[in-house]
């Protein structure tokens, strides 16, 4: 049952959006994302030059010389928002927890591509698929997905990105934009390069400062929010605090040239920083390169 809590949390966040979108994200989305296929448009005579790969056989027989099939990128896309809904994102030192980041990105995705007359779709997992709402237009369907992200909590803990992406490439058939944000405690190179292949995946790495550094703050004890497991650690020591930071650092290097060497683009977001910048140099770069 929807609580007016809910719905007040929900119609606050398109507010706070809607000026991104109107203003910063609309144009430069429809500019990156131009469509992803082709459709056909009509056939007209052959003119030396032409591709003949092209020539529509049918019609060329009829007309009794040569005719091809003219297509035009299509204008439509699907887009698929794949949130994490794990416990790790249930977590931020900041301004806000990772989750409510996931929901604010997946917002501001989510009514830019209805501006741009796109099809929006969901993928909220864990460690199973606990929601998945197939893509549609419009302002009420987008607003029911942001719902469902803002009013979901994980029964359970762990995360299974490689069932989730198996999911996805089983019931989306046609080419889609996939927005996939979690903070990438647990994936599937194979299956990354796969959901890559067959879509235009986009990872959005989700961090809070805590998890890259720890405070001078005596014994600590800090629990995996996934596992459950807590261990007791002493953060006054320079060492402790140091280790903690570089094995912090090689596993979001390591994550970054794995995304570097599959051809996926990759957008950090922090729960202490806006997300503004991040997303308006993706989409920079995207132009850049589409040119």
């Amino acid at each position: 049952m929807l609580t007016r809590e809910l719905l007040s949390q929900v119609h606050r966040l398109e507010i706070k959006t809607r000026r991104l979108v109107n203003e910063i994200f609309s144009g430069q989305y429809g500019s990156v994302f131009r469509g992803l296929g082709m459709e056909f448009a009509e056939v007209r005579e052959y003119v030396p030059g032409d591709d003949v790969r092209s020539i529509d056989w049918n019609v060329t027989a009829r007309m009794g010389h040569p005719y091809i099939k003219k297509f035009v990128a299509e204008r439509e896309m699907t887009v698929v928002l794949m949130v994490d809904g794990s416990a790790s994102l249930r977590f931020g030192t900041a301004v806000r927890w990772k989750s409510e980041l996931a929901a604010e990105v997946a917002a501001v995705l989510g009514f830019s591509a209805i501006r741009n007359n796109d099809k929006v779709g969901l993928c909220l997992f864990s460690d199973r698929i606990e929601k998945f709402v197939r893509p549609q237009k419009g302002r009420t369907h987008t607003l029911r997905l942001i719902r469902d992200i803002l009013e979901f909590s994980p029964p359970k803990r762990a995360t299974r990105l490689d069932d989730a992406l198996r999911y996805l490439n089983q019931v989306v058939k046609r080419k889609a934009v996939v927005f996939l944000l979690s903070d990438f405690y647990s994936y599937d190179e194979k299956l990354l390069a796969v959901t890559n292949r067959r879509h235009d995946l986009i990872a959005l790495h989700i961090l809070d400062p805590r998890e890259e550094s720890l405070p001078d703050a005596g014994l600590l004890q800090i629990a995996d929010a996934e596992s459950g497991a807590r261990r007791l650690i002493d953060t006054s020591d320079a060492g402790v605090r140091r280790t903690f930071q570089v094995q912090a650092l090689a596993r979001r290097k390591n994550l970054e040239s794995v995304f570097t060497r599959l051809g996926i683009d990759s957008i950090p977001l922090r729960t202490d920083r806006s997300f503004v910048q991040p997303l308006m140099g993706f989409f920079q770069r995207r132009v850049k390169r589409f040119r």
